[in-house]
């Protein structure tokens, strides 16, 4: 499978905005954004104006790299969200809540959604009773997803399991820490969807 193996702190500083995808070391002092502002390289601290175009392709590259995605897999859901019933841009945005390695961040298993789809390739988690390791899979409301037993005293995941509240939990899905599973309670909405985030900028890029 392929994924991005640079350094990921590069992206929120090309990005201009704060990704998150170092986990807790992204609300420490050391984060690398809070101490540099810019975008990286030498000419990094020289943001010229952007055309259209170049706003576009900001958001896209901004979303898709929240979200740990390559551009065919992305382009592809897109194209899923596209064909639903709808605004093509709030389906895209809530297809990709409903993936398993989002869910299993959400709900604290990890600090990073990397680090969740790490662990979804891992067979970590099952959904309704059954072990689940591809994090592109879409959850369904009512889906349960349980941490298996033999991972129960995984560190990574205790420690992130204690911070969980710092990152917040979303309203459509529900944690039962002493059970080590969630729930799909409903599916999300644009309204609930905490990143500040141009989806219409997106559907005009792939719209040329």
């Amino acid at each position: 499978m392929a994924r991005y193996t640079e350094a990921v702190c590069r992206i929120c500083r090309r990005e201009n905005n704060k990704l998150f995808l170092k986990g807790d070391r992204c609300f420490a002092a050391k984060c690398s954004f809070e101490r540099r502002a810019q975008a990286p390289g030498q000419h990094g601290g020289r943001r010229g104006k952007s055309s259209d175009y170049g706003l576009q392709l900001r958001e896209k590259q901004k979303v898709k790299r929240s979200y740990g995605m390559l551009e065919k897999q992305f382009k592809a859901l897109f194209s899923k969200a596209e064909r639903q019933k709808g605004v093509t841009g709030s389906n895209l945005l809530i297809l990709l809540e409903r993936r398993l390695d989002n869910v299993v961040y959400r709900l604290g298993f990890a600090t990073s959604r990397s680090q969740a789809r790490q662990m979804v390739c891992h067979g970590h988690f099952q959904v309704n009773g059954t072990k689940v390791d591809i994090p592109s899979f879409l959850v369904k409301n009512g889906d349960v997803i349980t941490l298996k037993e033999k991972s129960r005293k995984n560190a990574y995941i205790l420690a992130s399991l204690e911070t969980v509240v710092r990152r917040g939990m979303p309203n459509w899905l529900e944690l039962d820490k002493a059970a080590f599973q969630g729930k799909v309670v409903q599916l999300p909405v644009r309204e609930e969807l905490p990143m500040q985030i141009s989806e219409q900028l997106i559907v005009e890029f792939y719209s040329k």
